[in-house]
C-alpha cells in the first residue's frame, strides 16, 4: 500500500509518501510545497492543486490522509488552511485514491501513543518508525508522513469494519 500523508497549509503544504509491504514500512518522498504569500489566493490554491496533483501523479498513492483542520487562532490562516485542504482533497479523489481525514489528536497518539505529544516527539517517532538517520525537516514535511503513518495504523480496523458491513 502507497500513502500519500499531507500536512495542509497554503503557504507551506507538507507532504510524504510511504510505502507498506508486509510489517516493513518505508519513506519514499517528503517535502514541502511553497506558495508565494504575496500572490493572491486563487493563483496559490491553483499552484497547490497543481504541485499536488503532479505529486499524486507521479507516486499514484492508494490513499490520501489529511490532517484536519479543527481550530486556529488565526481567523486568516485556518481559512487558507482549510482552503488547501479542501484543494488536496479533490487533487486525492481526482487521482483515484481513496481520501481520509485524521485529527491532530488522532494522529499524535498513532505515532506516538499520546494525543498531546509535541513536534519534537512526532519527528523523534517518524524517524524512529522508518529508520531514518535523522528527523526529517522541515516540520511540515514530518508532520505530513506522520499522517501518513497515522492512516496505516488506523487502515486495519476501517478495513475490518468495512468487511463487517
Amino acid at each position: 500500500m502507497l500513502v500519500m500523508g499531507i500536512d495542509p497549509g497554503l503557504s507551506r503544504c507538507g507532504y510524504g509518501v510511504i510505502r507498506q509491504k508486509g510489517r516493513a514500512t518505508e519513506a519514499v518522498a517528503a517535502g514541502i510545497i511553497r506558495t508565494d504569500k504575496d500572490d493572491p489566493i486563487p493563483r496559490r490554491l491553483h499552484e497547490l492543486q497543481t504541485e499536488l496533483a503532479d505529486l499524486m501523479g507521479e507516486y499514484r498513492p492508494d490513499a490520501v490522509a489529511i490532517e484536519q483542520v479543527l481550530f486556529q487562532v488565526n481567523v486568516r490562516t485556518a481559512m487558507g488552511v482549510g482552503q488547501a485542504s479542501g484543494v488536496a482533497m479533490a487533487a486525492g479523489v481526482g487521482a483515484g485514491a481513496e481520501v481520509f481525514e485524521y485529527s491532530p489528536t488522532q494522529i499524535k497518539k498513532a505515532i506516538t501513543g499520546w494525543g498531546g505529544a509535541d513536534k519534537e516527539q512526532m519527528g523523534k517517532m517518524v524517524q524512529t518508525l522508518l529508520g531514518l538517520p535523522q528527523p526529517l525537516k522541515p516540520a511540515d514535511a514530518s508532520d505530513a508522513v506522520a499522517v501518513a503513518l497515522c492512516h496505516l495504523a488506523h487502515a486495519p480496523t476501517r478495513s475490518s469494519i468495512q468487511a463487517a458491513v
